[in-house]
């Protein structure tokens, strides 16, 4: 009976020293990093999806129950969550997954954020303190974060550390490759003049080098007015731009209106993995992205 005891107690801590960790990623382009270096070593849950405005989100009960349970919670950060991350991680009881604790990874924290603005004030619209946080769209972000992330998943599970680095390794090595072909690619969209629904590009117009010439929203986080779109539309004539951007999120109308009445190209981008058939990973969100703007150019 001891024997049998005993070896009952030895297969149960092999089980759980070869446990996957649970991650909760907020954001799909989070969540597939996640799996692109955990592989079948982590279970990932993902809060949103890309038909959802990640900063507008209801801390629904099945969102608590997947936050009690997760080994580490991975995040924008730079205030994208904030309506509704801090009352699932409350409300959750999970110590480990609480702002400052290892089980607690901020995308934002590893890279340096565009569009830091000099005052914050809300009369501005949704204005982000720490900066814009729509990163994940300049892929030499992506590999930043990868190579923290790789790190933190290795502290929560020391057994695996050397497995996640091989696999951020092999990850990193097919992403630099995939970087040289989508700026080949996007050569031509150099200089180009663009307009957009919300300011969700800013990383991918800074990376390919287009120029935000206009926003269809009246400030950040506000629908467009109007008033505001007629005016956009009048300076259109100084200041032409070549095409409209909006994620799968945004509401089509004003953009096909603006488009309607200046004749140029809506493009509708995904955004985030999951914002259109071809982007089911993060290679095929780049991929299509950068075929989407590129044929708009014809």
């Amino acid at each position: 009976m001891r024997k049998l005891l005993c070896l009952c107690l030895l297969a149960g801590s092999s089980l759980l020293a070869h446990a996957e960790l649970r991650v909760f990623a907020t954001v799909p382009e989070w969540a597939a990093l996640a799996k692109e270096i955990g592989g079948s070593r982590v279970t990932v849950y993902t809060a949103t999806h890309a038909l959802q405005d990640p900063h507008r989100i209801e801390a629904r009960p099945s969102l608590l129950a997947q936050a009690r349970r997760a080994d580490l919670l991975v995040a924008v950060g730079a205030e994208l969550e904030a309506g509704w991350l801090p009352l699932v991680q409350r409300d959750s009881g999970n110590a480990a997954i609480q702002a400052g604790r290892p089980g607690y990874f901020e995308a934002a924290a590893q890279v340096r954020l565009l569009d830091v603005p000099a005052v914050v004030d809300r009369a501005h619209g949704d204005v982000h303190a720490a900066g814009n946080p729509h990163l994940h769209l300049d892929p030499r972000n992506v590999l930043t974060v990868g190579e923290s992330l790789a790190r933190r998943l290795g502290e929560l599970d020391p057994p695996e550390a050397a497995a996640y680095q091989a696999a951020y390794r092999d990850f990193a090595g097919r992403w630099q490759a995939a970087i040289g072909r989508w700026e080949k690619q996007g050569t031509a969209l150099r200089g180009v003049p663009v307009l957009v629904h919300h300011q969700s590009f800013v990383y991918l117009s800074h990376w390919l080098g287009m120029r935000e010439i206009g926003m269809l929203e009246p400030k950040p986080g506000i629908e467009p007015s109007s008033g505001h779109l007629t005016a956009l539309l009048g300076r259109q004539q100084a200041q032409p731009a070549r095409m409209v951007l909006r994620a799968a999120y945004n509401s089509d109308a004003p953009s096909q209106w603006v488009a309607g009445k200046t004749g140029m190209p809506v493009v509708l981008l995904p955004y985030t993995v999951g914002g259109s058939p071809a982007a089911g990973d993060l290679f095929g969100l780049f991929d299509d992205t950068l075929q989407r703007l590129t044929q708009a150019l014809r």
